[in-house]
């Protein structure tokens, strides 16, 4: 199978999302690199035809497309969601999103100046109110093109990391309303955004494996 059509497969962005994000990386990448006035123009006018691909198929005004465009600067390249599945007496720990009242694992963007690690212990500590002591990645996977049901504009690159409980004192915060221990088969209704039941139950598999082999694609 040739590299295009292994792109093709995994790609289930629809048509035009997919187009408004490659438009985006060429122009992006062009105005980073380009000092020709009218080339910049050129990769203005490629940015702008994405703005308007992102407002005719979406719900974004055509001010705010080209606002969510023109806000990407430097060379274009996928943005790291981290999340710690944090597992007590065989259960994994979720937290309760006051954004949309449904379930994630503790995580968010990673911050520049933090290893994963450290972005892991503090969001669990932000988020759930738990100090972890992370131990092995589970898997890395593009999020933002790869899952149809939580599909971004961006590049998602989504790393998973098992963690070990140590102690846990849950304070509602501005992010989460509360934070709780599901079983496998008892999960709660999931963010999808945040984690899909498969990369949560996978979390599970490598729990119980004591050589689990990282997942990629």
């Amino acid at each position: 199978m040739e590299d295009s059509e292994k792109s093709e497969d995994r790609n289930k962005a629809p048509g035009w999302l997919s187009y408004a994000r490659r438009l985006q990386t060429i122009a992006q990448a062009g105005l980073t690199y380009s000092e020709n006035k009218y080339d910049r123009e050129r990769f203005k006018e490629i940015q702008k035809i994405g703005a308007e691909i992102l407002r005719e198929y979406s719900s974004l005004e055509k001010e705010k497309a080209e606002d969510l465009l023109e806000s990407e600067i430097g060379y274009p390249t996928p943005r790291v969601d981290v999340r710690a599945a944090i597992f007590r007496k065989g259960d994994i720990l979720m937290v309760k999103e006051k954004i949309n009242d449904r379930w994630s694992l503790p995580g968010g963007w990673a911050d520049i100046e933090w290893s994963l690690k450290e972005n892991l212990i503090k969001e669990a500590h932000e988020e759930a109110g738990v100090e972890i002591n992370p131990r092995r990645i589970i898997g890395v996977f593009d999020r933002g093109t790869k899952d149809e049901e939580a599909l971004s504009f961006y590049g998602i690159y989504k790393i998973f990391v098992e963690c070990d409980f140590i102690s846990m004192d849950f304070q509602e915060n501005i992010e989460t309303s509360t934070a709780k221990f599901y079983g496998r088969d008892d999960l709660p209704n999931i963010s999808k955004e945040r984690n899909t039941e498969e990369e949560i139950k996978l979390c599970f598999e490598a729990r119980n494996k004591e050589n689990f082999e990282a997942k990629f694609d």
